[in-house]
């Protein structure tokens, strides 16, 4: 072994590793389990007293505690400042959400310091990591001039290397009634400057957003600027979102909430991942997106929070395996794989969401003997151990 010391985890009662070679069906799973990570990877997988070991091997006995791969959340907003905590309680009392509260997030983040934005972020990702997030995809989108939105990726970077320009977030006020002339700046000046701190392209192809001839051209445009896309569709009715998302390859179409048959088709047969975001509608009171029928027809579904300050101030991925579980006709199994796996698949990565040799050492252990309690005992704080590339958290 190298030096250094590895862990090995023993005495797992019910062993997630989203590896179907491993275990049969898709959470792969190993009853009475053992798990060894060393040098920030998996390095064996299997059944308790079957494991390589040596001197330089640390033992933990989780007697009998559930383990899954890190959560993948694949969809989030923190980088602003500010509070919508009013908005929230007005759609509690019946009014409507609309896309303009982003507006209000747009001048607080305008007006923070790059520290106090920093903070926002490192509060928000500890929160994420302590219930059991290893990955996390940051948007920027908040900033929505050249240099907020160049400062907001540099932010994110600080954080994870899962960084999305989101600058197609809705039209700023300085631009108002010149949503093409916006967008041509977006394309002319933005992204030549912020694709280099960027991984991913977004868009919010909507109603009061922008729509799909707009939308193309950002990506488009961030696609040759060696950014990967991903679009925000079908979420607040039906919309071209899926369609184009599907058409450009992106690697995630998120919310999909208003689909038809044609849109089920299309990401069926597609690479697209559909990322379901229920605690947006659990915060704005509006129908979930069926994820029984995207399930049932082939879709590949990924859940995520879309943490931000209007829609969805939620950094849990429990609560979101919750809410799929109970809002979505998910199973446990279904909601458990999407929170992992699904997310890696949005992400495009393979060493994430699945534990097996070579994998990433992104794990976590419950204080519950399954990982159906993630469903079954909701709001509850079951992630009692988080280990990130090998290290305890």
């Amino acid at each position: 072994m190298d030096a250094g010391p590895w862990t090995l985890l023993d005495g797992i009662g019910a062993l997630v590793t989203n590896d179907p070679g491993i275990g049969a069906g898709p959470l792969g799973p190993v009853r009475d389990a053992a798990l060894l990570f060393g040098d920030g990877v998996v390095q064996w997988v299997g059944h308790r007293g079957r494991e390589p070991y040596g001197d330089k091997v640390v033992r933990i006995d989780l007697d009998g505690r559930a383990v899954l791969p890190g959560f993948v959340d694949s969809h989030t907003h923190p980088v602003f400042a500010g509070d919508r905590a009013d908005e929230f309680a007005a759609r509690m009392a019946g009014q409507p959400y609309t896309a303009g509260g982003i507006r209000s997030t747009i001048a607080a983040t305008r007006a923070a310091t790059d520290a106090q934005l920093d903070a926002t972020v490192s509060r928000l990702l500890t929160e994420a990591r302590r219930s059991g997030t290893t990955t996390i995809e940051c948007k920027s989108g908040y900033g929505q001039t050249v240099a907020d939105e160049l400062r907001s990726l540099r932010v994110a970077a600080a954080h994870t290397p899962e960084t999305t320009l989101l600058a197609a977030h809705v039209t700023p006020p300085e631009f108002d009634g010149r949503t093409d002339d916006y967008v041509r700046m977006v394309i002319d000046r933005m992204i030549p400057v912020c694709a280099p701190h960027a991984k991913w392209i977004d868009v919010f192809c909507e109603r009061g957003a922008f729509d799909t001839e707009q939308c193309r051209t950002v990506l488009t445009t961030g696609v040759a600027a060696g950014l990967i896309p991903r679009v925000h569709g079908n979420q607040l009715g039906p919309g071209a979102g899926v369609q184009l998302a599907v058409e450009m390859g992106a690697a995630s179409v998120d919310h999909v909430t208003h689909t038809d048959t044609d849109d089920i088709a299309a990401l069926a047969h597609g690479t697209t991942v559909a990322t379901l975001l229920p605690g947006a509608e659990f915060s704005t009171r509006t129908p979930y997106p069926d994820a029984r029928r995207l399930i049932d027809a082939g879709v590949t579904v990924a859940v995520a929070t879309d943490c931000n300050p209007g829609t969805s101030y939620t950094t849990s991925m429990p609560l979101c395996i919750a809410l799929a579980v109970r809002e979505m006709r998910m199973t446990p199994d279904e909601a458990v794989w999407s929170a992992t796996a699904g997310g890696a698949q949005a992400l495009r990565r393979t060493d994430i969401g699945i534990l097996r040799p070579g994998a990433r050492a992104d794990v976590i252990a419950l204080d519950a003997p399954s990982h159906a309690h993630l469903a079954y005992r909701p709001g509850v704080h079951l992630v009692s151990h988080v280990w990130k590339d090998g290290l305890r958290q």
